[in-house]
């Protein structure tokens, strides 16, 4: 198992979203033992984009919900990391959504709390409450996947020594 030092450094080398995406659920679901990760962007028409998962089992790999209706968006929303020991008992988990996976608990923390932008949820298959080491394990993940995403989306900016190297030798 990678340690997440690895994972952040690998974060800030990451050269597309996809390479994040990537990063993110294997060092996530490794580092907290969770039997599945998700990856949720925040889509700008107010959608929850199940983008990336790695699970035991499929979950909502290029879904969509609305913000206001899922446990993702409530993280975003809120700017809070969210931690539900049993699913079935929080009146903010869609119900009709989750009874068909695996999942009895979870964690969700949103990327960029301030001005989200995605969250990471971890899920348990039995009830399961987060240590504070989990929680700050996939909070410190979140975290850097932010810089790496904020990077990565920015367009280039143009300086000297970039200009410089564009010219003929």
């Amino acid at each position: 198992m990678q340690s997440i030092g690895w994972a952040i450094q690998m974060l800030r080398d990451a050269e597309s979203v996809e390479e994040v995406q990537l990063i993110l659920k294997s060092s996530a679901r490794a580092g907290v033992n969770a039997q599945g990760v998700t990856i949720v962007r925040l889509d700008a028409g107010g959608f929850c984009h199940y983008a990336d998962e790695d699970a035991m089992s499929p979950l909502w790999k290029g879904q969509r919900f609305p913000v206001n209706r899922c446990i993702s968006g409530w993280a975003m929303m809120h700017g809070q990391t969210v931690v539900v020991p049993d699913i079935r008992v929080d009146g903010r988990i869609p119900q009709e959504a989750y009874r068909p996976t695996f999942v009895r608990s979870l964690v969700m923390v949103p990327i960029r709390p301030q001005s989200p932008i995605g969250a990471i949820g971890a899920y348990w298959a039995d009830l399961h409450g987060a240590t504070a080491d989990e929680v700050a394990t996939l909070e410190t993940l979140a975290a850097a996947a932010a810089a790496a995403l904020v990077r990565l989306e920015r367009p280039l900016e143009e300086s000297p020594a970039s200009a410089d190297a564009m010219l003929p030798g």
